[in-house]
């Protein structure tokens, strides 16, 4: 028996040592000074959270909830979630589907009997976007109205003047329109707002204190306005919650979002059965989730974009591990802020950003508008303060300096290299490369 007592002893020594030098391995300072890298570059406004066994184990916030009014963000501070919220929405519908009041595949012509092929749709197809309907998001003058309220018969007339681009379950094809839709559904069942629902079956039996359907941004009760950086922040029209709904409606903070996934995925939302249907990658889509991958480990959750927000959540099971990011303000690569946050976690190797530095003066050697008329392309680049513009049209880019007559946008995937003698500018792009020649 002594000698099982000193193997046990050996044992949990080695589990104690093995766990303590796990904890070695997050550097947290190096990760302090990753972030404080960006917010002194303005690559990046915005939260992180990062939990293990349920417990968060770190948080960081940079940057402005506010920038006019120089109101710096705090961990408390709430960011629009955009698709996020259609994690959410998921979990919602199968609570109905758990207390019997919906079937996962009833048609949704009970509902919707306008909407193009709704007798074929089921409630099914929606969650894991295989309906076919139309995204109103992609239509061409979804930003002209986006910001106005909308009511659910205009936002219905919308989607059925959006008809179908597939036949239903054909494929998978990402569509906001399915989660409105959903929203409508829920609400017609429960007979209560969506907001409600939200409240008393997610926020108040986890404990989510500062997640909620958004309104109208209020500073005052720590919630942000989003910007984009075009040589100073700038700040992005709302959209008004009418419009996403469950697609895309709700507020929160990355330590909300670790809260909700790790209550998710530990089987305190739903039954297991109902969990696992969720979990069920079909096609890229699950039920309001779809794998997140970090090198060989594969999370759960969903990213989310509205006006310029961003954000993501994701739970990996190897280690228990749930990362969470919100940002109001993002001008820099959101996977290699991943991978630097997630590398910490794991031990894997991540190096801090450098950024190539260019005075304003520097700058006026690139400036005017470069044509090409191969493809009838008109580039316009000015300049705000040390950063170089481009501009197509109405849409302004920043292009980053990455070294002499150098720069990069990656908000479009693009390269810029210029030659003032020769009053070129070369574009690169996904694999393409054009010359664009300036206007003397």
């Amino acid at each position: 028996m002594k000698q099982y007592r000193k193997l046990l002893v050996l044992i949990l020594l080695l589990i104690v040592s093995g766990s303590v030098l796990a904890q070695d391995l997050f550097d947290k300072a190096k990760l302090d000074n990753y972030f404080g890298k960006l917010e002194e570059n303005n690559k990046f406004m915005g939260s992180v959270a990062v939990a293990k066994n349920g417990e968060i184990i770190y948080t960081k916030t940079v940057g402005f909830a506010d920038v006019e009014n120089n109101v710096k963000a705090t961990e408390k501070s709430k960011y629009r979630i955009g698709s996020v919220s259609k994690s959410f929405t998921a979990v919602l519908v199968l609570k109905a589907v758990e207390e019997k009041k919906i079937d996962l595949d009833q048609t949704i012509d009970k509902w919707f009997p306008t909407i193009a092929n709704s007798q074929k749709i089921t409630v099914r197809h929606l969650l894991s976007h295989r309906s076919g309907i139309h995204d109103f998001t992609h239509d061409e003058d979804y930003l002209a109205w986006c910001t106005q309220p909308k009511t659910e018969k205009e936002m219905l007339a919308i989607i059925e003047k959006g008809g179908s681009d597939f036949e239903p379950d054909s494929k998978s094809d990402y569509s906001n329109s399915n989660y409105v839709l959903l929203t409508y559904i829920l609400e017609k069942t429960f007979s209560k707002p969506y907001s409600d629902l939200l409240q008393e079956y997610i926020a108040k039996p986890i404990g989510l204190t500062d997640t909620y359907v958004f309104g109208k941004t209020n500073t005052n009760n720590n919630e942000c306005r989003s910007y984009r950086f075009l040589g100073s922040w700038k700040v992005e029209n709302e959209t008004d919650w009418t419009v996403p709904m469950g697609a895309g409606a709700i507020v929160s903070t990355p330590t909300d979002l670790t809260k909700f996934a790790d209550a998710l995925f530990g089987g305190r939302l739903l039954t297991n059965e109902s969990l696992e249907i969720m979990k069920n990658i079909k096609d890229d889509y699950g039920l309001g989730l779809f794998e997140i991958p970090f090198g060989e480990n594969i999370g759960l959750g969903h990213t989310g974009a509205i006006d310029g927000f961003i954000s993501v959540y994701s739970h990996f099971a190897d280690g228990n591990i749930t990362y969470a990011l919100t940002s109001n303000g993002l001008n820099f690569k959101l996977g290699d802020i991943k991978k630097a946050v997630l590398g910490a976690v794991y031990g894997k190797p991540y190096e801090l950003p450098e950024f190539y530095n260019v005075a304003s003066e520097d700058l006026d050697v690139y400036l005017g508008e470069y044509v090409s008329k191969k493809i009838g392309l008109d580039f316009i680049v000015t300049k705000e303060g040390n950063t170089l513009i481009g501009q197509i049209g109405e849409d302004a880019i920043p292009l980053e300096a990455v070294d002499k007559d150098k720069f990069r946008c990656d908000q479009i995937g693009a390269k810029f290299e210029f030659n003032p003698k020769k009053n070129t500018m070369t574009l690169f792009q996904y694999g393409a490369k054009l010359v664009l020649r300036r206007k003397k």
